[in-house]
């Protein structure tokens, strides 16, 4: 979430990027092309945390009637040689929810970077989160209510609009060359649109900050996981065959794992809207490792078994309205684990991507 806050007279508004900003990050330059920045998960979290910025901006710009020149936006992408190649507008009430930034090449150019750097994405869809101010409260707490009720965002027109983008661009640059990313409310919609994508494999790079975990659907799930978990504990105290047993191994009919599409994601645990998706699942002990070396290594040090990439703030901002905020993912003093336990919430929200369809036996008829 987010609030609008007007500057003093004279000072410069708190939203400028020389202001509330990320510090000591370099714009790319030709060194890049030697050894990329965007290889270092900091700078790329940082940077994809930026363009989210920029969709909460654009929108506030649009609410003051500010051009390009002297809004507040462009100065949140322009610094990483992207350029904003589309907005996804609320065809309801007007107002920016998301936005498409494509690599610049004429300004990399301009700055003797020729080639686009190893890492960066070709094209990123940003999404942002609730707008606490007037002219978008109503509908960005419509789609709240949707996920608090049904933790499902299809109904929305900005799910489709956002599906409808990343595809576009999935088409025009491949799937491996972009991006989605949201923050709060936008992360839900990335994570969902990301989702209706991997169901047709193809796999796009995610990266949901401060994702929406609470819903009253999934703590009627809840219990129902509860009372099943008894039962399976009292049932491996009981004989069983082999058929069992392999019945619930998690591998398919060849043995093999299949490919799997693995989302970032970045909570606070003082953050109560987010909190639950550090949660292991039931039966299994919380466990993590301090991502310093975790986060830059380019190889998963994780199981294959684990459905997300799930970084846990463990040293940040402790009261909820900071720990929800986008600006805490790229202060400097921050600390990151990366959780090796499987999180029950995600795991249960891409089971649907790797379960088999189930098999409806079939009845011989025999000739008359």
């Amino acid at each position: 979430m987010a609030e609008e806050t007007s500057p003093e007279v004279g000072e410069p508004h708190p939203y400028e990027f020389h202001v509330s900003g990320p510090r000591n990050l370099s714009s790319p330059n030709w060194r890049d092309l030697f050894c990329s920045s965007w290889k270092d998960n900091n700078y790329r979290r940082t940077v994809i945390a930026c363009f989210i910025q920029a969709v909460y901006l654009l929108e506030l710009d649009r609410q003051e009637k500010k051009t390009e020149a002297s809004g507040l936006a462009p100065k949140w992408w322009k610094p990483f040689k992207y350029k904003l190649a589309e907005i996804l507008v609320d065809q309801r009430d007007g107002s920016i929810y998301g936005a498409v930034f494509e690599w610049d090449r004429s300004a990399a150019v301009a700055d003797f970077i020729f080639m686009r750097p190893s890492g960066a994405p070709r094209a990123v869809l940003a999404l942002r989160g609730t707008l606490l101010n007037r002219p978008t409260i109503r509908r960005d707490l419509e789609d709240d209510l949707r996920f608090l009720t049904w933790e499902s965002l299809k109904g929305s027109i900005r799910f489709d609009g956002a599906l409808k983008a990343l595809k576009s661009i999935v088409d025009t640059f491949g799937s491996c060359n972009v991006c989605i990313a949201g923050h709060s409310l936008g992360a839900g919609f990335a994570l969902q649109v990301g989702k209706a994508l991997a169901k047709q494999g193809v796999f796009v790079e995610c990266h949901l900050f401060n994702p929406p975990s609470v819903s009253l659907a999934m703590s009627l799930r809840s219990m129902g996981e509860k009372a099943g978990f008894v039962w399976k504990r009292i049932k491996s105290l009981l004989p069983s065959s082999n058929v069992e047993v392999q019945a619930e191994s998690g591998e398919n009919s060849t043995g093999k794992l299949t490919k799997k599409w693995v989302p970032h994601l970045y909570v606070n645990n003082s953050d109560y809207i987010c909190c639950y998706y550090a949660n292991p699942p039931v039966g299994t002990e919380k466990d993590g490792k301090t991502s310093n070396a975790l986060e830059n290594s380019t190889k998963a040090d994780v199981s294959e078994s684990v459905a997300a990439k799930l970084f846990v703030m463990s040293k940040g901002p402790q009261k909820f309205l900071e720990a929800h905020g986008l600006q805490q993912w790229w202060s400097d003093d921050m600390e990151l684990q990366l959780a090796v336990h499987n999180s029950k919430l995600i795991d249960r929200q891409l089971r649907s991507l790797y379960t088999p369809p189930s098999r409806t036996p079939q009845h011989q008829v025999k000739p008359l």
